[in-house]
């Protein structure tokens, strides 16, 4: 297929879908649709044109607010649009609402599982309200338990079990009755590497075997490869639609890695990412990888002016480079790097910040954590990775005084956490997962709750709040509910109440799970810059190659400590001749697939 851009965002004709109606299983004509947020008018979608072909899994990707779950619910018709139609298998999504909801699959991102339901009693619910026949439902039972790996877990309640199982039972219930068109949107936020490639085993089987249409949105642009086509989305406005491949092939020549003998890899991105003619700066493992914006090579002299010993290598182009440089090169958008101003006055301590030995955490008869040991220095940032349900969360909870440990010894900044919790407590700040914001409070109320929590007052407090809201770039929303703001800025807001008491230790528990690159990017860039005055950051990650911006990981699971040490050093047990250059996800499957065998990676 050829790659579709509309002239919009490159100034060039939009190819031709060539596509013939019998091929269509979803149309997108014009379609324009507008909300009301906080006494504001948001348009989610402005004339919007595509089309997802028969039997392919179809990406939508684009960055938060892009307008992708709005484009789900109305081909779901759940929504009428303001502007344009929508055709689904034929049908008119608007006006035939009732017909499309009983041909199509629709699983969003808060699946309705009944957590006090047994997943057979949810798969039970879920075939009543799709009126399936009694008749066909022990065949169709015994396809979904075999393909989602969840027989032996029938008489199981839906709230005991793991995050990606019941992602698989969410997919599993909007499968029950055998739909032409399956839409998922962000089916694996939150779920670990393994749970993810099971899902997408599940949704290329359908494919596969049943000729399913999948339209299915996603934050990973990971995953976006794995797509048969992708439909790019920016701010409501259709920038692109294509194969994975061709849109990555685009940006052939424009891809470098970079490393400095003498320079870590934090201190060699946040100083290529100005040189001129440098798009992006990421890192990746011990090396920083660049997108150029032009084909012109970049020089090491221009790049890391007066630093020796810089190896520079042309890479092969990935997709997220093209979408990466797609929405830099868009009108209005730019990934802010924060000013040195940022990072905290970290308290000075002897040692490590962090010391945890034989660590222990029993639930009853089951240990959640058993016998973890690792140190953390100052100024260090540390991966705590592990599959769903492997320990990780509650590792942060006793490291962050929420929660006491059963067994072993436990010092942060110093203090014991099973005697003085409440004076390490001073030194931490903590991010977690769900942001911990009050929704209905505005971002300035907010602010102003966290700084006396954390005993600001007065002159102080008025301080910090002004430095959070200029910093963070959230003056212009200072009054809007922190609930109506977009999962990006929910994500600034809530780092800015983690630091208003600039604290020594930051823990940060998947603090950008489902946001979009740019983002992530910002995110990060402040991260490192507080890392480099000395500010130790422990994070748990699901992405996996954010998990490379860590001096060292811990993967864990099923409470153990399976590998502890460097990106680089991880990966490289992963290393075979099958796969010479793994990727971490590579590294992170092996050795959880390895311990779930009881072998050794």
């Amino acid at each position: 297929m050829e790659v579709k851009i509309p002239a919009a965002a490159h100034n060039m004709p939009a190819t031709p879908d060539p596509a013939s109606p019998a091929d269509i299983a979803l149309e997108v004509a014009g379609i324009s649709k507008a909300f009301r947020a906080g006494g504001r008018r948001v348009e989610a979608l402005h004339a919007v044109d595509f089309r997802v072909r028969h039997g392919v899994v179809t990406g939508l990707v684009g960055p938060d607010a892009a307008g992708k779950t709005t484009l789900m619910r109305l081909a779901a018709g759940l929504l009428a649009p303001d502007a344009g139609h929508i055709r689904v298998l034929g049908l008119d999504a608007a006006t035939q609402s009732l017909a499309v909801q009983g041909a199509i699959g629709y699983m969003p991102q808060r699946f309705g599982l009944y957590e006090d339901l047994s997943v057979q009693e949810n798969l039970d619910l879920y075939a009543d309200l799709q009126g399936v026949p009694q008749a066909a439902r022990p065949a169709r039972y015994a396809e979904l338990m075999r393909m989602s790996g969840l027989a032996p877990f029938g008489r199981r309640l839906a709230g005991q079990l793991s995050g990606g199982m019941k992602q698989k039972l969410g997919l599993a219930c909007a499968l029950v009755r055998q739909p032409a068109l399956l839409l998922l949107d962000e089916p694996t936020v939150g779920v670990d590497p393994l749970s993810r490639r099971e899902l997408w085993e599940i949704v290329y089987r359908l494919v596969r075997e049943q000729g399913t249409s999948v339209l299915l949105s996603t934050a990973y642009l990971d995953e976006a490869e794995r797509c048969d086509e992708v439909v790019l989305l920016h701010e409501g406005r259709l920038l692109a639609q294509g194969e994975p491949g061709e849109l990555r092939e685009s940006l052939r020549g424009r891809s470098y890695q970079v490393s400095a003998a003498g320079l870590d890899k934090r201190s060699v991105q946040m100083r290529v990412a100005h040189a001129p003619g440098v798009l992006d700066a990421l890192i990746l493992g011990d090396s920083v990888r660049l997108v150029m914006r032009d084909e012109t090579p970049p020089q090491a002299g221009t790049l890391l002016p007066g630093v020796a010993d810089v190896t520079l290598e042309a890479v092969p182009p990935r997709f997220e480079d093209f979408f990466i440089s797609l929405l830099k090169g868009h009108e209005g958008v730019h990934a802010a790097v924060p000013p040195p101003a940022l990072a905290a006055k970290p308290v000075m301590t002897e040692g490590p910040v962090i010391e945890v030995a034989n660590l222990q955490r029993r639930f009853g008869e089951f240990y959640a954590v058993n016998g973890i040991s690792f140190s953390v220095a100052r100024g260090e940032v540390f991966g705590l990775l592990g599959a769903n349900g492997a320990g990780k969360s509650t590792t942060f909870r006793m490291l962050c005084g929420l929660l006491p440990p059963s067994g072993g010894a436990l010092k942060v900044a110093g203090a014991d956490l099973r005697h003085a919790a409440a004076a390490a407590r001073a030194h931490i700040g903590y991010m977690s997962q769900k942001f911990s914001l009050y929704g209905n409070l505005s971002v300035r109320e907010n602010l102003r709750f966290f700084s006396r929590v954390y005993g600001l007052a007065g002159s102080r407090g008025t301080a910090r709040i002004k430095w959070a809201l200029d910093e963070f770039e959230l003056r212009p929303m200072a009054d809007f509910v922190s609930g109506d703001l977009s999962l990006g800025y929910k994500q600034r807001l809530a780092l800015a109440c983690a630091l208003m008491h600039e604290p020594e230790i930051i823990f940060l528990d998947e603090p950008t799970s489902g946001v979009d690159p740019l983002a992530r990017r910002e995110f990060w860039a402040r991260i490192n810059a507080l890392a480099a005055r000395g500010v130790t950051v422990m994070v748990t990650t699901h992405f996996m190659e954010e998990a490379e911006y860590c001096d060292r990981i811990a993967i864990m699971a099923a409470g153990e400590l399976l590998t502890l040490g460097t990106p680089g050093a991880i990966k490289k047990q992963a290393r075979s001749e099958a796969l010479p250059h793994p990727a971490m996800e590579d590294a992170f499957v092996a050795l959880i697939e390895a311990h779930a065998q009881g072998g050794a990676a």
